[in-house]
């Protein structure tokens, strides 16, 4: 392969991950402006809400009741290596969206997705809310479901790539 072609290929990767992270913006920045916090809005009784909170904390709530101020710079400090190894292996990439690409693309836009509210909020906007009846998912946002949907892409790459091939 040339050295356009993997260029060419670099760039639309990444533009992936920039378009994550803009839909990520644009959806936050609709809840904000739209529910006020702590109030829901029903979309499928018994099953999904649409919710304003903020999160102090990491994907799913973790670490979101730590009152300290080092859980919001730590969170800060772990998000910008993970960005920078995510970064670096989808730079590696060399297909055009191949299941590893596009695994590293979601992965690396959510990630900035949620770092971008996180510096200038010191918190996340969560708004996604499923249930049945009393039993509640953690309230999340379209960020954790690129890096988790990445993430799952990504072991599903490792699981079933064969010997001496790139997925």
């Amino acid at each position: 392969m040339n050295r356009s072609s993997v260029r060419i290929f670099r760039t639309l990767n990444f533009l992936l991950a920039i378009l994550v992270v803009a839909l990520d913006r644009w959806s936050k920045l609709a809840v904000v402006h739209n529910i006020p916090l702590y109030t829901m809005r029903p979309v499928i009784r018994g099953f999904f809400k649409l919710t304003h909170t903020e999160n102090p904390g990491a994907a799913f709530s973790l670490f979101a009741d730590s009152t300290g101020p080092w859980a919001s710079r730590a969170l800060v400090a772990f998000s910008i290596i993970a960005l920078t190894v995510v970064a670096s292996l989808l730079w590696k990439q060399t297909r055009l969206f191949s299941q590893t690409a596009i695994a590293f693309s979601l992965i690396l836009g959510g990630a900035l997705g949620n770092l971008w509210d996180r510096v200038a909020h010191g918190r996340v906007v969560d708004f996604l809310l499923f249930y049945v009846g009393k039993y509640e998912w953690p309230v999340f946002n379209l960020a954790d479901s690129c890096i988790v949907i990445g993430a799952g892409l990504l072991a599903l790459s490792i699981l079933t790539q064969k010997p001496g091939t790139e997925s």
